[in-house]
């Protein structure tokens, strides 16, 4: 059974930054695509980030040249270091790893950005 564990959510000031972490746990095979999605109260979840396995990445508008994602296949890991974090930041932010067959979802890490 594989399961994404996820940590480095928080509280931080505006101007602030995190460091997301997301390691799969189990053994997975073909994974595609890496990502990170958010979901805001009252709003759908989006596409933050995504990292495919020739190190492409795309990014939301929002989040260019604030957020970085990276990954580290020999640990099944997947980063995202936010910088210059803004108010509008603050959302539950999930890991999605997706292969030709299967996908896997984080349990989600809650990250507030206070004015």
């Amino acid at each position: 059974q594989v399961q994404l564990v996820e940590s480095g959510g928080g509280l931080v000031q505006a101007g602030g930054s995190l460091r997301l972490s997301c390691t799969a746990s189990g053994s997975i095979f073909s994974i595609n695509v890496m990502a990170w999605y958010r979901q805001a109260p009252g709003k759908q979840r989006e596409l933050v980030a995504r990292i495919f396995g020739d190190d492409t990445t795309n990014y939301l508008d929002s989040v260019k040249g604030r957020f970085t994602i990276s990954r580290d296949n020999v640990k099944n890991t997947v980063y995202l270091q936010m910088n210059s974090l803004k108010p509008e930041d603050t959302a539950v932010y999930y890991c999605n790893f997706k292969g030709t067959y299967t996908e896997y979802w984080g349990q989600g890490t809650q990250v507030t950005v206070s004015s």
